[in-house]
């Protein structure tokens, strides 16, 4: 992301697209060129309308994306436009300034989202390489029954199937730490659900996220013990933002709830306890990860929320309701976190960790009426600054879930939303986590303590 090569083959385009161009004839120079120019800035224009009309991020993109898009759009009125008459070199460079410029664009894009932080992660991820720790079902089995005990977790692909939510949904994962196999039966371990970002495949959190390194050394920092984690499929596809709802993207809440825990429960003999189940999610899997607890306490009781949404986004709130719930506002304050606490009351054993990247600061939550009556949830969320900036949502959730006997606590850390920023997350909060849901041979470990407030300056005496 940040080495050499984004740079050196930006470098290159830059001259081939340069070369690609040239000076030419008076034609060229008062005609083409301009009308190039202007693709390319169509072509931007376009592309960051897309993407805010579409509520598909959060954070602003970096300059160098829109630029590069705009370069993309050059490159191809210049190949089209300018081949006949060129020389046989700058047809050539021609050709090589349309891919290359893409390829450019991609790597800003990258950046931007953190999705693949080196060159080894994107050749693994683009090739379907094998995973860290990856074996298959048949040789876990015999390992456990075996009660031999690998010196790492291992990582396994499973198909949980779809029987309560007709979710069609992508192969999911599961990680075993070495403690599963100490015993036949295997231990009631704790479980950790990890969902991804809006574009994801199940092994995000494996390859960008990091998490097997974290969890492995987690593990051998005690004596094997760490929660088994269940890598799930909340998308269906790379592309389909659901929200993790019921709606008309598919009922991925109901594969989550209703699929997911009985698969673990009966497949790998983990705890059926509620208070030994817990979430983690990044970005929209932030949001996923605090609706899914408030909705079904019964089910979790501990939340990671990596840079979340106040609610389910995608794009504006008339958007969403209309993108995910065919326009039901019914249905959509029905995931409206916001709504659901007010409309649940006191919760009990249930705790949050909210991550936000930035400048650490001190954020003053909103006032929240714990005595709200739910209704509709629409005037509710407007009333808490529908915002997509993550300090704000994480504030006001938190707020809002500590008046309803949630304990939680917002912690802020420098850092970028992208995967990166979500790995050191995970691998920060992942102690507390394991201490909370009962990990054995894991110490207890509290929420962190809020942040002082900054010293006030006072004016000088006169």
């Amino acid at each position: 992301m940040h080495g050499w090569l984004p740079l050196t083959i930006q470098a290159i385009a830059a001259v081939i697209v340069v070369a690609a161009i040239g000076w030419r004839t008076r034609t060229w120079r008062r005609v083409w060129l301009p009308a190039a120019v202007a693709v390319g800035a169509l072509l931007a224009a376009s592309a960051y309308w897309y993407i805010a009309a579409e509520g598909l991020a959060d954070d602003p993109a970096p300059n160098v994306l829109w630029i590069w898009i705009a370069v993309v759009g050059i490159s191809v009125v210049v190949l089209a436009a300018g081949w006949r008459g060129a020389r046989w070199w700058r047809r050539g460079a021609a050709i090589a300034a349309v891919p290359l410029s893409l390829l450019c664009a991609a790597l800003a894009l990258n950046l931007w989202v953190g999705y693949f932080p080196t060159v080894q992660n994107a050749w693994n991820q683009l090739t379907a390489g094998p995973l860290p720790d990856q074996t298959d079902q048949g040789t876990v089995v015999a390992m456990q029954k075996a009660r031999r005990i690998p010196a790492a977790g291992t990582v396994v692909p499973v198909d949980i199937g779809s029987a309560a939510s007709g979710f069609k949904h992508r192969g999911e994962l599961v990680y075993l730490p070495p403690a599963w196999y100490a015993s036949d039966p295997p231990p009631p371990l704790p479980t950790v659900m990890m969902i991804g970002g809006e574009f994801n495949t199940p092994a995000d959190w494996l390859r960008a996220g990091n998490a097997i390194k974290t969890i492995d050394d987690f593990a051998a920092a005690h004596g094997g013990n760490a929660p088994v984690l269940v890598f799930v499929d909340s998308g269906g596809a790379f592309n389909n933002d659901t929200e993790c709802v019921n709606g008309a993207r598919g009922n991925a809440a109901d594969h989550l709830t209703k699929d997911v825990p009985p698969f673990m429960e009966a497949t790998y003999g983990v705890s059926t306890d509620p208070a030994k189940w817990g979430i983690v999610g990044w970005s929209m899997g932030g949001t996923c990860a605090v609706d899914l607890a408030v909705m079904h306490p019964d089910l979790f009781s501990t939340i990671e929320d990596i840079a979340g949404d106040i609610a389910p986004n995608s794009g504006n709130q008339q958007q969403t309701i209309d993108r995910l719930f065919s326009g039901d506002k019914a249905e959509y304050a029905s995931f409206d976190p916001m709504t659901v606490i007010a409309k649940h009351g006191r919760y009990t054993g249930v705790s949050a960790w909210f991550d936000v990247n930035g400048t650490p600061s001190v954020v003053t939550p909103p006032v929240v009426n714990a005595g709200n009556s739910g209704g509709s949830g629409l005037g509710g969320r407007d009333a808490a600054a529908h915002t997509s900036d993550q300090a704000s949502a994480a504030n006001t959730l938190c707020a809002t879930g500590a008046a309803n006997g949630i304990a939680c606590e917002v912690v802020t850390q420098p850092g970028k939303h992208d995967w990166p920023f979500a790995a050191h997350a995970f691998a920060s909060a992942l102690p507390w986590m394991a201490s909370t849901l009962g990990t054995p041979g894991v110490p207890a470990v509290a929420l962190p303590a809020p942040a002082p407030p900054p010293p006030t300056v006072q004016a000088a005496a006169k």
